[in-house]
C-alpha cells in the first residue's frame, strides 16, 4: 500500500463550506485521504478522499433503509479505524446524527463500559448503534430495552435496501459529542454543520494558515473533540492528507507518533502536555537517531492545562531531530465550542507569564513576582480569539474584568453548540439568552491573550487563599521521583470551622507500608514546604485514580469515590 500523497499543487479550501458533506464532496475531487496504521505502527488502510465519499454514500443509502429517519441519533464506538469513518460519514450524508462512543479502555472493565454505554445511549435517544465485532456484545447488552431499531456491526448492513439520502441542512445537527468529563451523568453537546464549519473555517484561515503542503498526523481518539474535529475533520476540510495513529499504540510506543510525523514530512500535529512529556520520558539518543522533525510547523499544544515544563524538556530532547520550538502553538476551546476558541500566533513558541503566588491566591490578580525568589505560578498564554469569536473575564457581579485579573471566562460566537441535547435546564445553566457560554473556566487577559489559571469548580479556598489543585499535584510529580504523571489528584472536602480540608490521593506502587508511609509524609512535607499548606495525603493502588474518557484526571469522580469509601483504606490512612 502507499500512503496518500501531501499534494502540495493542488488548489485548496479552508473549510469554506456549509456542511461536512460539501467538504468531503469537494475533498473527493483532490488525491489526498486518509492513512490508517495498526497498533504496530503499520499502514493498515489507505482511504483517498474519493473512496470515502463513495463509501459513505452507499452506507447511507443502507442506514435510511433500515427505517432510521433524518434527524435520529446513531451511537458509534469511535475506534480508531476506516469503519468508524465510512459509519461517521455516511450519517452526515443520511442527515442522521451521529454520537461518538469513546472505547472502554478508561473504564476499568466491562461492567463499567456497559454501563457508561447505555448512559450515554438514553441521552441521545439513540436509534442505532454500532461498534467492532470484538464491541459489538457489550453494546447488544447496553442496548437492552431501550428504543434501538439496530445494535451491530457495520457488515449487518450489507443487505439492506437503500434509500434516496435528503440533502444536507447547514442548520441541522452534525453530530453529538459527549464531553469527556461526563461519565455519571453524560450531556451530548449539540453541535450543528453551521457550528463545525465556522470553527474550522476560522482554525484553517486565520489560526494555522493552512497550506497546500500540510500535511497532518494523530494519535488523538475520535471521540474526543480535538482528535476528532482538530485533527480528522479539520484535515478533511482542508483536504490535507492525515495519518492516523491508534492512541493505544502511542501509549505503548510515543516513538511510532514521532516516526509518522518523520517519514511523512508532516507539519501539523497536535497534543495534550502529557503526550509530549510522555515523548520527552522515552526521548534518548538511539530515540531521535533517524527522526527529521524539521517539517513541523504546527505543533498544537492543548485538551488540558499547558505545562510549560514538559514542553521545554520535549523541545530539549528533540531539538537534535531538528524539532524547533517555535512550532509550539498553544490553545483554548472545548467541546461546548465545537473545538477551539483561541489560538496563539504560528511561529511564536510558547510564551509564558509568570505570576505572583501569593497576589493570585490573595488578591486573584495575576501581577509579577515583587520580589526574586518569592513564590510564583507559570502559566501559557493561549492566543487571541478566534476571527467572528468573543471572550471575556468576568468578576462575580458580571462585569468585564481588567488584564491580570483572574475572573470567569466567557466567550460568543458563531461555532457555540445549540444546546446539551434534550437538557433545557442545563443548557441554561452553561448557555445564556444574549449567547454566551460560561466556560466554567478561570483565567485573565493578557496582550490580547487568554490565560487559562484552572477550572472553577476545582478552586479549592483555604484560609482566603484561592488554592488551585493542578498546583499541588505538579509539585509532588516533578520533585518525588517516584511518582508520574497523572499520579497525584487533589480536591477539598468540607472540615470544621466552615473552612475546607484538602486531600491528596497518591497512587503507590508498593504494598510495603514502611515504603507508603514515607510516600505519604514526603507528599506532605513537600506540599507544605513548597505552598505553605496542610494537605492530608493517602496512599491507592497503582492505576486507582480515575480518568475521563480522553485520558485526563478526573478530579471530581476522584472525590465522589473518596466519599463514597470507594478507596479502601485511604481514610483511615489520611494523616496531618
Amino acid at each position: 500500500m502507499t500512503p496518500t500523497p501531501t499534494a502540495p499543487e493542488r488548489r485548496i479550501r479552508l473549510g469554506d463550506f456549509a456542511t461536512i458533506v460539501e467538504a468531503l464532496d469537494y475533498a473527493a475531487s483532490q488525491p489526498t485521504g486518509i492513512n490508517i496504521h495498526s497498533l504496530r505502527g503499520e499502514l493498515a488502510e489507505v482511504l483517498p478522499y474519493a473512496a470515502l465519499c463513495e463509501q459513505s454514500r452507499k452506507l447511507a443509502g443502507q442506514l435510511l433503509g433500515l427505517g432510521l429517519q433524518p434527524g435520529d441519533r446513531v451511537a458509534l464506538a469511535a475506534d480508531s479505524d476506516g469503519d468508524f469513518i465510512r459509519a461517521f460519514f455516511a450519517c452526515q450524508y443520511a442527515g442522521l446524527t451521529p454520537a461518538p462512543v469513546p472505547l472502554p479502555a478508561p473504564f476499568g472493565g466491562k461492567d463499567a463500559y456497559v454501563a457508561h454505554v447505555r448512559r450515554m445511549l438514553i441521552s441521545a435517544d439513540a436509534r442505532a448503534a454500532f461498534a467492532p465485532p470484538a464491541l459489538a456484545e457489550w453494546f447488544s447488552q447496553a442496548g437492552e430495552g431501550l428504543n434501538l431499531k439496530l445494535s451491530g456491526v457495520l457488515t449487518d448492513l450489507a443487505g439492506a435496501r437503500r434509500e434516496s439520502p435528503p440533502a444536507p441542512d447547514p442548520d441541522g445537527l452534525c453530530y453529538l459529542q459527549f464531553s469527556s468529563g461526563s461519565t455519571r451523568f453524560p450531556l451530548g453537546v449539540a453541535v450543528t454543520q453551521a457550528a463545525l464549519m465556522a470553527n474550522v473555517g476560522a482554525i484553517g484561515r486565520e489560526g494555522l494558515g493552512v497550506r497546500a503542503d500540510d500535511r497532518a498526523v494523530s494519535w488523538l481518539p475520535l471521540y474526543h473533540d480535538m482528535g476528532l474535529i482538530g485533527m480528522l475533520l479539520s484535515s478533511l476540510a482542508f483536504q490535507v492528507s492525515f495519518d492516523l495513529l491508534p492512541t493505544g499504540a502511542f501509549v505503548r510506543r510515543p516513538g511510532l507518533w514521532l516516526d509518522l510525523i518523520s517519514k511523512g514530512r508532516a507539519s501539523i500535529s497536535y497534543a495534550p502536555t502529557f503526550g509530549y512529556d510522555l515523548a520527552a520520558r522515552r526521548a534518548g539518543a538511539s530515540a531521535t537517531a533517524d527522526l527529521d522533525l524539521s517539517s513541523w510547523r504546527v505543533a498544537g499544544v492543548g485538551g488540558d492545562m499547558i505545562r510549560p515544563e514538559p514542553l521545554r524538556a520535549f523541545a530539549a530532547a528533540y531539538a537534535p531531530a531538528g524539532f524547533d520550538a517555535r512550532a509550539f502553538v498553544a490553545s483554548y476551546g472545548m467541546a461546548e465550542a465545537t473545538l477551539a476558541l483561541t489560538l496563539s500566533p504560528v511561529g511564536q513558541g510558547l510564551r509564558t507569564d509568570v505570576a505572583d503566588a501569593d497576589g493570585l491566591e490573595r488578591q486573584t490578580r495575576a501581577t509579577p513576582p515583587a520580589k526574586p525568589g518569592a513564590r510564583s505560578r507559570e502559566f501559557a498564554l493561549c492566543g487571541a480569539v478566534l476571527a467572528g469569536h468573543r471572550i471575556e473575564v468576568r468578576g462575580a457581579a458580571g462585569v468585564v474584568l481588567a488584564e491580570r485579573q483572574v475572573g470567569r471566562i466567557f466567550a460568543a460566537g458563531p461555532s457555540l453548540m445549540k444546546s446539551y441535547f434534550g437538557e433545557p435546564r442545563e443548557t441554561a445553566k452553561t448557555l445564556s439568552a444574549d449567547g454566551w457560554l460560561d466556560t466554567g473556566d478561570l483565567g485573565y487577559m493578557l496582550d490580547g491573550q487568554i490565560v487559562i489559571t484552572g477550572r472553577a469548580k476545582d478552586l479549592i479556598i483555604v484560609n482566603g487563599r484561592n488554592i488551585w489543585p493542578q498546583d499541588l499535584e505538579w509539585t509532588a510529580e516533578k520533585e518525588i521521583a517516584s511518582l508520574r504523571s497523572g499520579d497525584v489528584a487533589v480536591f477539598s472536602v468540607p472540615g470544621g470551622d466552615d473552612d475546607e480540608r484538602v486531600i491528596a490521593l497518591v497512587q503507590c506502587r508498593t504494598t510495603d507500608s514502611v515504603a507508603r508511609e514515607a510516600l505519604r509524609a514526603e507528599v506532605a512535607n513537600l506540599i507544605r514546604a513548597r505552598h505553605g499548606l496542610e494537605v492530608h495525603v493517602a496512599p491507592t493502588a497503582p492505576h486507582s485514580l480515575p480518568q475521563t474518557s480522553s485520558g485526563k484526571l478526573s478530579r471530581s469522580r476522584a472525590k465522589s469515590l473518596y466519599l463514597s469509601g470507594a478507596f479502601e483504606g485511604a481514610a483511615a490512612n489520611v494523616t496531618a
